[in-house]
C-alpha cells in the first residue's frame, strides 16, 4: 500500500524522509512537489508533500496529491498527517510523541454571546474525523506514543487564557497543530482514511521562545517513523 504523508514544512518533511535512510525521488505535480519512496513491495511505499501552513494550503496540496494518484490509477490507501505540534502540559510535554484518535478544527464555527459554536451546532459541516482506531492502536504501540485529541487551528495559541479556554471545551486535547484537519478533509473527500502524527516541540500556551525544542521534535519525528513505516504500509483498510 502506498502511504500519502502530508506535512507543512520542508524541515518536517525531510525529518519523516531522514528514517527510510534512501534517496527520494522527485515527482512534480502541479503547485506541489511529492518525493516518492518505494516500499519493498510492488505499489508500496511513502509519498512525501510539504503542502504549506494552514489549513487551507495542508487541504489544497493533498487533494492535489490524492487526485494525480485516483487519475493516475493508482489511489493512496492511507493519508498522514505529519508534524511538530504544541502539546497540552502536563500529558503532552515537548519531546513526547502523539497519535491522533481525531483531528478536530478548535475555531471553526462563529462567537456568539453565549461562548464560541462549532460549525455542527450551526447546522452544516464537520469538526472531527475519527482515525481508523486499529491503526491508532498499531501506531502507538510501535512508537510509544501518547493518543488523544488533536487540534487545528488558523491561528496558534499564546496565552494561558486561550490554552485554558481550549482543554475546557476540548477535555482530550493533547496537542496544537495548523494542518490535520485540512489534511483530513481532503482525505475524506476522496474516501481514504488518515492519521495524525505528532512530535511536540513546545508547551501550548504563553509564548515562550526559548521554550522550543524544535531540533528534538524533528529527531523524535524522525525516529518515530523509523518504527511507523512498517505499520503504515502492512495496514489494511478493513477497519475503516
Amino acid at each position: 500500500m502506498r502511504v500519502l504523508v502530508a506535512t507543512a514544512v520542508p524541515a518536517e518533511r525531510d525529518a519523516v524522509a531522514r528514517a527510510f535512510a534512501r534517496a527520494g525521488r522527485e515527482v512534480r505535480l502541479p503547485a506541489v512537489t511529492l518525493y516518492r519512496y518505494d516500499g519493498t513491495d510492488a505499489g508500496s511505499g511513502h509519498d512525501l508533500l510539504a503542502a504549506g501552513v494552514g489549513p487551507a494550503l495542508a487541504a489544497a496540496g493533498t487533494a492535489t496529491a490524492l487526485t494525480a494518484a485516483a487519475l493516475d490509477g493508482r489511489p493512496y490507501g492511507l493519508v498522514v498527517s505529519a508534524g511538530i505540534a504544541g502539546g497540552f502540559p502536563p500529558h503532552a510535554p515537548v519531546g513526547s510523541l502523539v497519535v491522533a484518535d481525531e483531528i478536530t478544527a478548535a475555531d471553526l464555527g462563529a462567537e456568539t454571546a453565549d461562548g464560541f459554536l462549532p460549525v455542527t451546532d450551526l447546522g452544516f459541516g464537520t469538526v472531527t474525523h475519527r482515525p481508523p482506531e486499529a491503526l491508532v492502536r498499531q501506531a502507538a504501540a510501535a512508537t510509544g506514543a501518547r493518543t488523544g485529541a488533536v487540534l487545528t487551528g488558523s491561528t496558534v495559541t499564546g496565552t494561558a487564557a486561550r490554552a485554558a479556554e481550549l482543554r475546557a471545551r476540548h477535555p482530550g486535547a493533547l496537542a496544537e497543530a495548523m494542518e490535520g484537519f485540512g489534511v483530513a478533509e481532503a482525505a475524506a473527500a476522496h474516501g481514504v482514511p488518515v492519521l495524525e502524527v505528532r512530535a511536540v516541540s513546545n508547551p501550548v500556551g504563553p509564548r515562550d521562545r526559548a521554550a522550543w525544542r524544535i531540533a528534538d521534535a524533528l529527531a523524535a519525528l524522525t525516529e518515530a517513523f523509523g518504527k511507523l513505516a512498517p505499520v503504515l504500509e502492512g495496514w489494511t483498510s478493513h477497519d475503516r
